[in-house]
Protein backbone atom coordinates (compact mmCIF):
# COMPACT_ATOMS: atom_id res chain seq x y z
CA UNK A 1 0.00 0.00 0.00
CA UNK A 2 1.39 3.60 -0.97
CA UNK A 3 2.10 5.85 1.76
CA UNK A 4 -1.02 8.45 0.80
CA UNK A 5 -2.97 5.28 1.00
CA UNK A 6 -1.99 4.79 4.54
CA UNK A 7 -2.42 8.32 5.36
CA UNK A 8 -5.51 8.50 3.48
CA UNK A 9 -7.23 5.47 5.38
CA UNK A 10 -5.63 7.30 8.70
CA UNK A 11 -7.73 10.20 8.07
CA UNK A 12 -10.79 8.49 6.97
CA UNK A 13 -10.63 6.23 10.20
CA UNK A 14 -9.79 8.90 12.73
CA UNK A 15 -12.84 11.08 11.46
CA UNK A 16 -15.40 8.51 11.49
CA UNK A 17 -14.32 6.95 14.89
CA UNK A 18 -13.83 11.22 15.99
CA UNK A 19 -17.98 11.47 15.03
CA UNK A 20 -18.98 8.07 16.50
CA UNK A 21 -17.23 9.46 19.88
CA UNK A 22 -18.60 13.09 19.43
CA UNK A 23 -22.12 11.33 18.59
CA UNK A 24 -22.58 9.27 21.32
CA UNK A 25 -22.25 6.28 19.60
CA UNK A 26 -18.58 4.96 21.70
CA UNK A 27 -18.58 6.22 25.56
CA UNK A 28 -16.35 7.58 27.58
CA UNK A 29 -13.46 4.91 28.78
CA UNK A 30 -14.97 2.55 26.21
CA UNK A 31 -11.92 0.45 24.60
CA UNK A 32 -11.29 0.73 21.55
CA UNK A 33 -9.78 -2.87 20.39
CA UNK A 34 -6.88 -3.15 17.98
CA UNK A 35 -8.20 -6.32 16.33
CA UNK A 36 -12.02 -4.81 16.36
CA UNK A 37 -10.83 -2.23 14.34
CA UNK A 38 -8.73 -4.55 12.16
CA UNK A 39 -11.93 -6.55 11.12
CA UNK A 40 -13.79 -3.31 10.86
CA UNK A 41 -11.87 -1.31 8.54
CA UNK A 42 -10.13 -4.15 6.58
CA UNK A 43 -6.72 -2.35 7.84
CA UNK A 44 -3.50 -3.45 8.88
CA UNK A 45 -2.38 -3.86 12.78
CA UNK A 46 0.43 -0.84 12.05
CA UNK A 47 -2.27 1.00 10.35
CA UNK A 48 -5.06 0.77 13.18
CA UNK A 49 -2.32 1.75 15.54
CA UNK A 50 -1.78 4.75 14.02
CA UNK A 51 -5.03 5.61 13.47
CA UNK A 52 -4.97 5.25 17.77
CA UNK A 53 -2.30 7.50 17.94
CA UNK A 54 -4.14 10.07 15.84
CA UNK A 55 -7.31 10.21 17.83
CA UNK A 56 -5.28 10.44 20.85
CA UNK A 57 -3.55 13.51 19.55
CA UNK A 58 -6.73 14.69 19.49
CA UNK A 59 -7.56 14.02 22.66
CA UNK A 60 -9.99 11.44 22.12
CA UNK A 61 -8.71 8.77 23.01
CA UNK A 62 -6.13 8.07 26.03
CA UNK A 63 -3.81 4.64 25.93
CA UNK A 64 -3.12 2.97 29.31
CA UNK A 65 -0.62 0.59 29.99
CA UNK A 66 -1.90 -3.44 30.67
CA UNK A 67 -5.81 -1.72 29.47
CA UNK A 68 -4.93 -0.51 25.47
CA UNK A 69 -6.88 2.66 23.85
CA UNK A 70 -9.58 3.90 25.75
CA UNK A 71 -12.38 6.94 25.11
CA UNK A 72 -10.89 10.18 26.43
CA UNK A 73 -13.33 10.40 30.17
CA UNK A 74 -12.67 14.11 31.67
CA UNK A 75 -13.12 14.64 35.12
CA UNK A 76 -15.40 17.76 36.14
CA UNK A 77 -12.24 19.43 36.96
CA UNK A 78 -10.75 18.98 33.40
CA UNK A 79 -13.60 19.93 31.50
CA UNK A 80 -14.12 23.27 33.38
CA UNK A 81 -10.62 23.87 32.93
CA UNK A 82 -10.66 23.47 29.51
CA UNK A 83 -13.81 25.08 29.02
CA UNK A 84 -12.18 28.03 30.91
CA UNK A 85 -9.50 28.27 28.38
CA UNK A 86 -12.09 28.20 25.57
CA UNK A 87 -13.68 31.30 26.87
CA UNK A 88 -10.52 32.82 26.53
CA UNK A 89 -9.85 32.28 23.26
CA UNK A 90 -13.08 32.46 21.68
CA UNK A 91 -14.39 35.74 23.42
CA UNK A 92 -11.09 37.08 22.60
CA UNK A 93 -11.16 36.30 19.05
CA UNK A 94 -14.84 37.71 18.55
CA UNK A 95 -13.57 41.01 20.18
CA UNK A 96 -10.79 41.10 17.60
CA UNK A 97 -13.76 40.80 14.84
CA UNK A 98 -13.57 43.93 12.37
CA UNK A 99 -16.82 45.57 11.99
CA UNK A 100 -18.70 45.69 9.82
CA UNK A 101 -17.93 42.59 8.55
CA UNK A 102 -17.90 42.30 4.47
CA UNK A 103 -20.97 40.98 2.79
CA UNK A 104 -19.39 37.83 1.49
CA UNK A 105 -17.98 36.71 4.48
CA UNK A 106 -21.61 37.25 6.05
CA UNK A 107 -23.08 35.24 3.54
CA UNK A 108 -20.60 32.32 3.73
CA UNK A 109 -21.56 32.35 7.35
CA UNK A 110 -25.19 32.56 6.72
CA UNK A 111 -25.10 29.51 3.98
CA UNK A 112 -23.19 27.87 6.64
CA UNK A 113 -25.72 28.03 8.94
CA UNK A 114 -29.09 26.64 6.22
CA UNK A 115 -26.50 23.62 6.02
CA UNK A 116 -26.85 23.68 10.14
CA UNK A 117 -30.44 24.26 10.07
CA UNK A 118 -31.28 21.76 7.28
CA UNK A 119 -29.42 18.83 9.21
CA UNK A 120 -31.25 19.91 12.11
CA UNK A 121 -34.73 19.66 10.98
CA UNK A 122 -32.87 16.34 9.32
CA UNK A 123 -31.87 15.11 12.13
CA UNK A 124 -28.73 13.85 10.35
CA UNK A 125 -26.44 14.20 13.18
CA UNK A 126 -22.81 13.98 11.21
CA UNK A 127 -24.17 16.53 8.83
CA UNK A 128 -25.02 18.64 12.41
CA UNK A 129 -21.44 17.72 13.32
CA UNK A 130 -19.74 19.15 10.47
CA UNK A 131 -21.92 22.58 9.51
CA UNK A 132 -21.29 23.41 13.77
CA UNK A 133 -17.57 23.03 13.31
CA UNK A 134 -17.47 24.94 9.97
CA UNK A 135 -20.04 27.63 11.63
CA UNK A 136 -17.15 28.27 14.18
CA UNK A 137 -14.35 27.71 12.31
CA UNK A 138 -15.89 30.58 9.36
CA UNK A 139 -16.92 32.67 12.97
CA UNK A 140 -13.32 33.20 14.43
CA UNK A 141 -12.02 33.45 11.47
CA UNK A 142 -13.11 36.72 11.13
CA UNK A 143 -10.82 38.06 13.75
CA UNK A 144 -7.66 37.74 10.85
CA UNK A 145 -5.29 36.05 13.90
CA UNK A 146 -4.20 32.49 12.15
CA UNK A 147 -2.32 32.08 15.43
CA UNK A 148 -5.54 32.52 17.57
CA UNK A 149 -8.05 30.54 15.38
CA UNK A 150 -5.53 27.95 14.94
CA UNK A 151 -5.50 27.58 18.96
CA UNK A 152 -8.99 27.67 19.16
CA UNK A 153 -9.51 25.23 16.21
CA UNK A 154 -7.18 22.96 19.05
CA UNK A 155 -8.89 23.41 21.99
CA UNK A 156 -12.21 22.77 20.03
CA UNK A 157 -11.26 19.38 19.01
CA UNK A 158 -9.87 18.46 22.33
CA UNK A 159 -14.02 18.93 23.92
CA UNK A 160 -15.41 17.33 21.33
CA UNK A 161 -15.87 13.77 23.14
CA UNK A 162 -17.22 16.49 25.80
CA UNK A 163 -19.81 17.84 23.27
CA UNK A 164 -21.49 14.04 23.20
CA UNK A 165 -23.54 14.61 26.38
CA UNK A 166 -25.21 17.32 24.55
CA UNK A 167 -25.38 17.15 20.36
CA UNK A 168 -28.22 14.09 20.63
CA UNK A 169 -30.47 16.36 22.52
CA UNK A 170 -33.17 18.32 20.52
CA UNK A 171 -33.87 20.88 22.91
CA UNK A 172 -29.38 21.73 22.76
CA UNK A 173 -29.67 21.37 19.02
CA UNK A 174 -32.22 23.92 18.81
CA UNK A 175 -30.55 26.18 21.42
CA UNK A 176 -27.12 26.40 19.75
CA UNK A 177 -28.97 26.83 16.52
CA UNK A 178 -30.62 29.69 18.03
CA UNK A 179 -27.41 31.48 19.28
CA UNK A 180 -25.68 30.87 15.90
CA UNK A 181 -28.52 32.99 14.39
CA UNK A 182 -28.04 35.36 17.05
CA UNK A 183 -24.68 35.95 16.51
CA UNK A 184 -25.06 36.28 12.57
CA UNK A 185 -27.53 39.55 13.83
CA UNK A 186 -25.03 40.95 16.33
CA UNK A 187 -22.56 41.10 13.30
CA UNK A 188 -25.06 42.20 10.96
CA UNK A 189 -25.74 45.42 13.49
CA UNK A 190 -22.17 45.65 14.65
CA UNK A 191 -22.91 44.38 18.35
CA UNK A 192 -19.47 43.49 19.34
CA UNK A 193 -20.94 43.35 23.29
CA UNK A 194 -23.39 41.36 22.61
CA UNK A 195 -21.45 38.88 19.75
CA UNK A 196 -18.92 38.43 22.51
CA UNK A 197 -21.20 37.42 25.40
CA UNK A 198 -23.10 35.19 22.67
CA UNK A 199 -20.05 33.36 22.61
CA UNK A 200 -19.09 32.99 25.92
CA UNK A 201 -22.64 31.85 26.79
CA UNK A 202 -23.06 29.43 23.72
CA UNK A 203 -19.95 27.21 25.48
CA UNK A 204 -22.08 26.21 28.94
CA UNK A 205 -24.48 24.03 27.61
CA UNK A 206 -21.95 21.29 26.56
CA UNK A 207 -19.50 21.90 29.16
CA UNK A 208 -22.71 21.38 32.10
CA UNK A 209 -24.42 18.57 29.92
CA UNK A 210 -21.18 16.79 30.41
CA UNK A 211 -20.40 17.52 34.09
CA UNK A 212 -24.12 16.22 34.71
CA UNK A 213 -23.96 13.15 32.85
CA UNK A 214 -20.29 12.27 34.55
CA UNK A 215 -21.65 12.60 37.48
CA UNK A 216 -24.73 10.08 36.56
CA UNK A 217 -22.27 7.89 35.21
CA UNK A 218 -19.72 7.82 37.80
CA UNK A 219 -20.79 9.30 40.44
CA UNK A 220 -18.89 12.79 41.93
CA UNK A 221 -15.70 12.49 42.72
CA UNK A 222 -14.57 15.92 43.40
CA UNK A 223 -15.52 19.55 44.23
CA UNK A 224 -15.28 22.04 41.33
CA UNK A 225 -14.54 25.38 41.97
CA UNK A 226 -15.23 27.52 38.71
CA UNK A 227 -12.11 30.05 37.65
Amino acid sequence: MRDRDVESNIERVSDLLEEEIVLGMLHPRERLVEDDLCDRFTLKRHVVRQVLVELERRGLVERRRNVGALVKSYSPREVHELYAVREILETNAAARIALPVAHERLQELTDIQRAHDAAAMAGDSRALFRANMAFHRALFALCDNTALTEAIGEYARRTHAIRSASLLFAHHVEKAGSEHHQMLEALVSRDRQALVELCRNHLAPSRDAYIEAHVRRFGASETITPT
